[in-house]
């Protein structure tokens, strides 16, 4: 018995990024106190109105076929989102409704490439990224990130890595996994790249909603290039609500009448009462998802503070999103090397920077998640480990 090719290609690109984490989940189970800084998760729960929604919307029979391209009363909330925040009228046939923006991205690749083609992709990058590019038999050019400029995306690196068989861009703004926040004019400068070379881009903006330190610009909502821009978006992480999978992509009509063919090809509608659930959260404040917001801004100082005075380790500050990058490459080690070390001997668990590329080598990501006790053991013995070995 034989399995497709694509299965082989896929192998350790999901799971097999977080081994090191599975590794620490492995200990803790068999009695080690871990200090977990690997998981980007929220801590607080789904604000109970959200729940409440869905609950009622079980309870009045909301568990039937869907529409496939989303629920009406989605759609619109969706539309009136994102005509605010353009400036411009956006229709119900430009949004359809996704089990997570992960899929979104999954059903675009599926829609934009084929093999042959090739996709820019700025590293370090959200891990399952590769995978999901991969699934469309295409290949990835890497656009290097790089630590000297804190993350930030050079235009002149996209010119450069240009190939004639280069389709789309995927632009993550703000970034996951390091923080960077391109500036308003660094993203008109990136999608007058993408016009000048015919390229889609698609504008992967699950933090849009955690900046704390800069100005947020969509591709999408500079009109002169709403057309070539697909935009991926969730509740996931917004409003503490990841285990729920509810997402949505934004494009033009023609895009979105394909991309909907592609997801109609993948399901036939996604459940109606978490389709409630999200035009609810949509369409209210919670002050708790507020609080959640400046809390990792204040936990990334927290950082800051941590690893200061240290000669061998520093942080890269994040401007959004809920992760730091910390440089360890002083160590001499790499990141995979230098958090093995600290799950092992320090009982720390965090991600080694090479899970999301090679212009992270040299760095470990921390969690903006964990409480601040944990943050402050962590970081404590980060430094301790890293003045061991430099010696």
């Amino acid at each position: 018995m034989k399995f497709s090719t694509l299965t082989e290609q896929l192998l350790g690109l999901g799971t097999g990024r977080w081994a090191l984490h599975h590794r620490a989940v492995q200990r803790a189970r068999e009695g080690a106190e871990i200090v977990f800084l690997s998981i980007g998760e929220p801590r607080i729960y789904t604000p109970k109105p959200i729940v409440d929604t869905a609950v009622e919307s079980l309870r009045a029979g909301r568990t039937r076929y869907a529409i496939g391209r989303g629920e009406p009363h989605l759609l619109e909330v969706l539309a009136d989102r994102y005509s605010k925040r353009s400036g411009r009228a956006v229709g119900t046939d430009q949004v359809t409704f996704f089990p997570g923006s992960h899929t979104a991205l999954y059903a675009l690749c599926q829609t934009l490439l084929e093999a042959g083609d090739h996709i820019m992709v700025p590293e370090p990058f959200y891990a399952a990224y590769e995978g999901i590019i991969r699934a469309s038999r295409a290949e990835l050019d890497l656009v290097q990130l790089r630590p000297d400029t804190h993350f930030h995306l050079q235009v002149e690196d996209l010119e450069a890595a240009l190939r004639p068989e280069s389709k789309v861009l995927l632009l993550n703004n703000p970034h996951n996994p390091t923080g960077s926040v391109l500036a308003p004019e660094v993203v008109r400068e990136v999608a007058d790249f993408c016009a000048r070379h015919d390229l889609w881009l698609i504008s992967d903006e699950a933090y849009e909603h955690h900046i704390y330190d800069g100005e947020f610009l969509s591709p999408f909502d500079i009109s002169d290039h709403a057309a070539r821009t697909a935009v991926i978006a969730s509740v996931s992480k917004s409003h503490a609500m990841t285990g729920w999978r509810c997402g949505w992509a934004v494009g033009s009509p023609e895009l979105i009448k394909h991309l909907v063919a592609v997801s109609e090809a993948m399901m036939f509608g996604a459940q109606p009462f978490l389709q409630d659930a999200t035009a609810f959260a949509l369409t209210h404040e919670f002050e708790e998802l507020d609080h959640m917001i400046a809390d990792y801004g204040r936990r990334s100082r927290l950082v800051a503070a941590a690893l200061d005075g240290s000669e061998v380790v520093s942080c890269h500050m994040p401007e959004a999103g809920i992760f730091v990058m910390v440089d360890l490459r002083a160590t001499g080690l790499t990141g995979e090397e230098f958090a093995s070390r600290l799950l092992e001997e320090k009982d720390v668990a965090t991600m080694p920077g090479e899970s999301f590329g090679p212009s992270a080598a040299g760095h470990i990501r921390l969690s903006l998640t964990a409480t601040d006790q944990s943050i402050e053991t962590g970081c404590r013995r980060i430094v301790e480990l890293a003045e061991e070995i430099a010696g």
